[in-house]
Parts: structure tokens; sequence; C-alpha cells
């Protein structure tokens, strides 16, 4: 995906500034992170995390706030507005739909898409898109797309399905550690039970799609497509005949794709040519 910071409207660190806000609560109500973490219903780590900015709160987290606070939406609309800041207008309704699906269907056959990128993988792909932007917008950049992994991170995650092109691996985005770095980590991922990964390798020939597309579903219901253009951003289709055929599309991915086995061969051997 090509979606970046909004240039026009640089907001500061969502993370931090609702980090700020927690820690403010808190230390109202005169409690220690622990006991936060107790009224919360969380882990003692997981408000440490959000304190200090490290990840944005999820909804269930800044519901759970205002239910201490007694302050009925207020942290969820500050969590939900934060959230969106920083990206184009044209992505915010993917965001938002990425937040809520039940399901991330996403073939890949330029880059790999941002839920699966190593931050130094998602430097080298956007300094390749904005070759003339300086090193701290590229950081924001970098900051507002693994941000968005937090989705794939919680404890209900949604199904993530992904069909790779084999010349998406091979590519040496970043050069020969970043990729090797950028396989083991999917390596990694794909021990979820959340997270499916397979490739279509090139002896597939033709594929389906020569275009990368994303189908998200809700309630566990094919829901809306996601496309982009190099020139006019992206956009979300939800008209049931463009569903289906993203729907018909993907089936036909999975069945030219390997196997997760013989994906998690293949993409081993891929990253064992990448460091010789």
């Amino acid at each position: 995906m090509i979606e970046g910071a909004d240039q026009a409207q640089e907001p500061a660190n969502g993370a931090v500034y609702f980090g700020e806000e927690t820690k403010a609560l808190r230390e109202a109500l005169r409690l220690s992170q622990e006991q936060f973490a107790d009224k919360l219903h969380y882990r003692q780590a997981q408000v440490s995390k959000v304190e200090n900015g490290s990840v944005l709160a999820s909804e269930a987290f800044a519901e759970a706030m205002d239910r201490v606070a007694g302050t009925p939406g207020v942290y969820m609309r500050l969590r939900a507005k934060l959230s969106k800041q920083g990206h184009p207008e044209w992505f915010v309704p993917y965001i938002t739909l990425e937040e809520s699906a039940s399901g991330i269907t996403d073939y890949s056959c330029t880059f790999l898409m941002g839920l699966l990128q190593t931050p130094e993988y998602a430097r080298a792909v956007i300094r390749a898109a904005f070759p003339r932007e300086t090193a701290d917008q590229i950081e924001r950049r970098v900051e507002l797309r693994i941000r968005r992994q937090v989705v794939i991170e919680r404890d209900a995650p949604p199904l993530l399905w992904v069909v790779i092109h084999e010349a998406v691996l091979r590519a040496c985005v970043g050069g020969r550690d970043v990729m090797i770095g950028q396989l083991e980590h999917m390596i990694a991922q794909m021990a979820s039970p959340h997270v499916t990964v397979q490739v279509l390798p090139y002896r597939a020939g033709a594929a389906p799609s020569h275009l990368p597309f994303t189908l998200l579903s809700l309630n566990d219901t094919p829901h809306a497509v996601y496309t982009e253009t190099p020139t006019h951003g992206g956009q979300v289709d939800d008209a049931p005949g463009v569903v289906t055929t993203a729907v018909g599309m993907f089936d036909r991915l999975r069945m030219a794709a390997l196997s997760e086995e013989d994906s998690l061969t293949l993409i081993r051997t891929i990253m064992e040519d990448h460091a010789t």
C-alpha cells in the first residue's frame, strides 16, 4: 500500500498523545500502573506500553478507560480520532474497516502488505516511493504503518489470509539483511493460528490478478474491496458485484498458490538465497 502521512496536516504522534492522557487519568485517580491495570482488566505491561506511547491503545482498552473514568465514549472517541491522524483522507475509510474487520484477505504482488512489514522493510518501501522527503518525514510514515499492526496483535484479531507472489519475496528490498529480517518476521507470524500465508510461485504462470487488492470481511461476511492506483491513491468499494468478483478472484489465487507447508518451505529457501 502507498498510504502515507498527510503532510498538509502533520499531527503529533497519536500513540504518545494518548499515552500521556492515559497516564494523566491514572495519576488523577491516584493509582499505580498495577492498580490501574487491575481496574481496566489488563496486564500492567500493556498499561506501560500504552503510557509510554510504544503502541496506540486498542478500542477495547479505550472503552475500559471510559468505564473506569466514568466518561462514556470520551476516550473511545479520542482514540478513534488519533488512529486516523496523519493518514490521507482517501485512506481513512480503509483504516476504519481494517480496525473492525473480522477477516482481511490480501493479494500482494508488488510489496508485502503493511500488516506484515518490519520497520526496516517499510522504511525501504516508503523511501523508494518518496525519495525527496526528509528522514523525519519518512520515519513518520513508517510509524503510521507499523502502528496499524496492533490490529493483528490484539487478543481477538481478524483472520489474516495473504497470498504473496514469489517475485515479492525475491525482490531485495532494502538489502539482504532487511529481506532476511523481513522473511524471518513473516515466518514467525505464520505460527499464529490467525495468520495464513500462501506463496504464488513463478511456476503457477499467469496470476488471476495482475494488481494487488485487499478484501475485508465484517462479521465473517465479505464486505468491501480496497485497491490503489499510483496516482490517485486508494478507494474502498462495497458494491456487491465488486465484492463477489474479488471473492472469486481470491479463490482462484488460493487454488493456484502453494499450500501453507510448501509456502513455508519456499520462504525459507528464498531467505537462504538472500543470505548467499
